[in-house]
């Protein structure tokens, strides 16, 4: 093999070239599918190429489609940027090329998961004893949630759902609130639940599930195993459901409660915010995102689960030849990948960067710019649909089909990006500031834009 310095300097130098762009590129791509897709098509060569021509080549073909939304000014789909040390240590990741299923396959990447993952909840205030699995979004980790919630419930009716399945096995409840997540319910697919399982409960005007309904369901239902899922961050309106009071009230039913903490169990980092998720440390399991808030580079989650042997119960296996598995549960024993990457590295130095202070202000900094979006979008005249209690903001300009056309108009103008949504059947402008970088000009900029094509 020939030595590597050039090549991986100039994808680093690339990769640098393009962060430094951020600021001032067009966040949209101003797409043309055709060309393309005609840019990475053709005949697969049959001889070997340099690899200096492959990056080159693989440069030219990607740069008329990238998205800016590592910048400033995307404020679509909760996505937050890459932090400099941890964009650096998935560099690193990559050459050093870590098998992270274990101890024995990787020593150094279990531990950067035990330090990091013992970090993550002190910030967030999850119980120390608390497992936490590393995986690619929170559609993993709510499936790893979801089936530890399933083997605890179903065990404890004297079921073994993991050597005999779910035919014949009694019926869980799984109790959700009517705004949940998309995610729930593909894992309750995944899982072998299904949707129709699901016993919706109303959510209260700002989207946080109704205390009230979640009593009359509980009280309502037959006993039995029973799942309830709340929620730390409605994905329209960033509302937080109360978990104090729904925890002890699951609890008293002898229930499991799973939080799907995607971008929300974030306000847990900030005194200012903490009031939102007060009584998380009650629930049983939590999934969170780290590519979101925490502005880890792309893919980056967490599975937490506060019974430890309940959570290896539902995901371990063992094989004759895993060697260094069967002992303390790490790695890939607490999510359902084997073969994972080594994620730990640029979670622990996007923390090391940060330090408890700068996620706190991180979160408040946020949370101040989407204020500063709702103020100076409903005074230009136009309407803001939710209480903006943390990084989300919902902009209507009219009826439903104006504000499609102003959402498209705005992403095709290039200057900042969001994207549309439905909200109690109306149409809106989502946006959702998530970036390390954003700054109040970033915001100004954004505003003005979106007044002028929305003129």
């Amino acid at each position: 093999m020939e030595d590597p310095s050039r090549l991986f300097r100039a994808a680093a130098d690339h990769a640098a070239d393009y962060r430094r762009s951020l600021p001032d590129r067009p966040v949209g791509a101003p797409l043309d599918d055709a060309a393309l897709v005609d840019a990475f098509a053709g005949p697969l060569p049959s001889a070997p190429s340099p690899p200096e021509q492959v990056l080159a080549d693989l440069l030219a073909a990607a740069e008329p489609g990238l998205v800016a939304s590592a910048g400033p000014r995307y404020f679509g789909f909760v996505v937050g940027g890459a932090l400099p040390a941890a964009t650096a240590a998935d560099i690193v990741a990559a050459g050093w090329d870590q098998l992270a299923t274990n101890a024995v396959t990787s020593p150094a990447a279990v531990a950067a998961e035990a330090a990091a993952g013992a970090w993550l909840k002190q910030l967030l205030g999850i119980p120390a004893w608390a497992s936490v699995g590393f995986v690619t979004g929170c559609q993993a980790a709510n499936t790893v949630g979801l089936a530890a919630a399933r083997h605890r419930v179903l065990a404890d009716a004297g079921w073994d759902v993991e050597r005999r399945g779910l035919l014949g096995a009694p019926r869980i409840r799984v109790i959700a609130g009517d705004e949940r997540h998309a995610t729930i319910d593909r894992s309750l697919r995944l899982l072998g639940l299904g949707t129709d399982v699901v016993e919706p409960v109303p959510a209260d005007p700002n989207g946080a599930i109704d205390l009230a309904g979640l009593r009359e369901v509980l009280r309502a239902g037959s006993p039995g195993p029973t799942i309830v899922c709340l929620q730390s961050g409605n994905v329209n309106t960033g509302a937080c459901d109360q978990l104090r009071e729904a925890c002890e009230l699951v609890h008293r039913h002898g229930g499991w409660v799973h939080v799907d903490g995607a971008f929300g169990l974030w306000a847990g980092a900030s005194p200012a915010t903490r009031h939102l998720v007060d009584g998380l440390d009650l629930a049983d399991s939590w999934a969170c995102d780290g590519h979101k808030w925490l502005n880890i580079p792309y893919d980056s989650a967490f599975a937490f689960c506060a019974h430890p042997d309940v959570h290896a119960a539902a995901m371990s296996y063992t094989a004759a030849y895993l060697v260094g598995s069967g002992g303390v549960p790490v790695g890939a024993e607490l999510t359902a990948e084997s073969s994972r990457r080594a994620r730990g590295f640029a979670v622990w130095a996007g923390l090391r960067e940060l330090g408890s202070d700068g996620v706190a202000a991180l979160v408040d900094r946020c949370c101040a710019l989407a204020r500063r979006f709702a103020e100076s979008l409903t005074s230009a005249g136009f309407e803001v649909a939710n209480e903006v209690v943390l990084n989300q903001v919902l902009v209507s300009f009219g009826d439903d089909a104006r504000t499609d056309q102003v959402v498209a108009a705005v992403q095709a103008d290039g200057t900042c990006w969001a994207g549309g949504t439905t909200w109690r059947g109306r149409r809106f402008m989502r946006i959702s500031v998530s970036n390390a970088t954003t700054t109040e000009e970033d915001v100004d900029r954004s505003v003005a834009a979106i007044v002028r094509v929305a003129a």
